[in-house]
Order: structure tokens, then sequence, then C-alpha cells
């Protein structure tokens, strides 16, 4: 049976719980937090990502995987806007 993009999306975000950038802010400042960026890589290249961050996989997937902690920032726009620190396309540490 087929999915459509929706159905996946609805189904990802079901799988994935948001949180919001301070959330995330205290899970980094806690330690042991990897921060996963599923942008497009022309994305990332032009707006930068969250310091830190691995751009690869998705939510879904990890959990698939069976981590258990995964959870949706949302936004990158909200996070950088925010405060959270952004590494700048061609910063090091990115």
């Amino acid at each position: 049976m087929a999915t459509s993009v929706k159905q996946m999306m609805e189904a990802a975000n079901a799988a994935v719980p948001r949180i919001t950038p301070a959330q995330a802010r205290e899970m980094i400042a806690k330690g042991n937090t990897l921060v996963v960026d599923v942008r497009d890589a022309p994305e990332v290249e032009k707006s930068g990502k969250v310091a830190g961050a691995v751009n690869v996989l998705s939510g879904k997937v990890l959990k698939d995987m069976g981590y258990g902690e995964v959870y949706n920032l949302g936004a990158f726009k909200d996070w950088a806007e925010g405060g959270g620190a952004v590494d700048k396309p061609g910063e090091p540490g990115r």
C-alpha cells in the first residue's frame, strides 16, 4: 500500500516528540546529547546548523534503530533566533 509524503511526515512526527529550543539547550548543557540535523545539504550550507550538530539521519530512523530518547527540535530558524549556538558555514566544527 502506497504511503503519501504527508502520511510519512505524520508518522515521523507522532514517533518523535517535539521540544523547544530552551529544552534542547538544557539537554545539550547537561551533556551526552547528540543533535542531528536532517535538512538537506544546500540548506545547511546556506544557514549553518546547531553548534556541534551532525547532518545525517532522521529522527524516525533513529527511533526505528532502537534509540529511546529522540526529540524534534523543530525549525532551525527558531533555534537560531532564540539564541542557540550556531556553526556558520565555513567555520571550524562544521
